[in-house]
């Protein structure tokens, strides 16, 4: 059985770890920092496998080279020569296989033009998204636009809805604090607030998300609902799902 855990790094970051069952190797996903990577790496014994990166901001990428020269991982990630350290460079529809799972690469630029996505199917599948899907929210556009965010969010859509969301932000209640800007009235959004306002009051994570619940809680998931098309329209153009897109990401940019 295949088990993900979450390494918190840095202010809010999570560095993934996926470890199958008395396998004794691991897997981790952008290592931003080495050293919660090394800690966990002694205190389980375990054998790091492979890395994979999903674009190339620093809090993703900065434990790379060390984790590399100390432990001699397999590196898969983005076509850009500006990630040093990768091994395989992979594109949209690429698959390979780890730790006894099939993964796929899906192209989602939008934050970034490299950002890559990694989809795993199984019962439940697992997306490792990184900065374009949040809990709640969806990844600021530092070179891509809203269409091609747009685009990413409505792929992921059509994924299962229980396949498991882990984003690499720990920005759930802010998120969901603008989500209940962006949609006056949303019953399950109000009861995850409250769920995870508690979670975080206990130090513990709100992640994973599952895709059903985005579907349901966040708004940039939902910006085919006259709910949030009303919203945005006080904002900025909504007059369909990319304009109303295009709005509600500047709105939070400037919440």
């Amino acid at each position: 059985m295949l088990t993900v855990k979450p390494l918190p790094a840095f202010q809010d970051n999570y560095i993934w770890v996926m470890e199958q069952d008395n396998a004794g190797s691991v897997v981790v996903v952008d290592p931003g920092e080495a050293q919660p990577v090394i800690d966990y790496l002694e205190r389980s014994g375990a054998h790091l496998e492979a890395i994979l990166i999903t674009h190339h901001h620093r809090d993703h990428t900065g434990g790379l080279d060390e984790l590399k020269s100390r432990y001699s991982p397999r590196v898969i990630g983005p076509d850009n020569p500006a990630i040093k350290g990768i091994d395989d460079a992979v594109r949209d529809g690429d698959r390979f296989r780890l730790l006894g799972r099939h993964f796929e690469v899906m192209a989602t630029p939008g934050h970034t033009l490299d950002h890559i996505s990694y989809l795993s199917s199984g019962t439940p599948s697992l997306l490792f998204c990184a900065d374009t899907l949040f809990c709640g929210g969806c990844g600021r556009l530092f070179e891509g636009t809203p269409e091609q965010m747009h685009q990413a969010l409505t792929r992921f859509a059509e994924l299962d809805d229980d396949t498991l969301v882990f984003g690499a932000h720990e920005y759930t209640l802010s998120n969901l604090k603008f989500a209940q800007a962006a949609e006056l009235e949303n019953a399950n959004r109000d009861a995850l607030l409250a769920e995870c306002q508690k979670a975080r009051e206990l130090d513990r994570p709100t992640l994973p998300s599952t895709i059903g619940r985005e579907r349901l809680v966040n708004p940039f998931m939902r910006v085919h609902l006259e709910s949030v098309q009303r919203s945005a329209a006080e904002q900025g153009e909504a007059h369909d799902a990319l304009s109303t897109f295009t709005t509600l990401r500047a709105w939070k940019d400037r919440f």
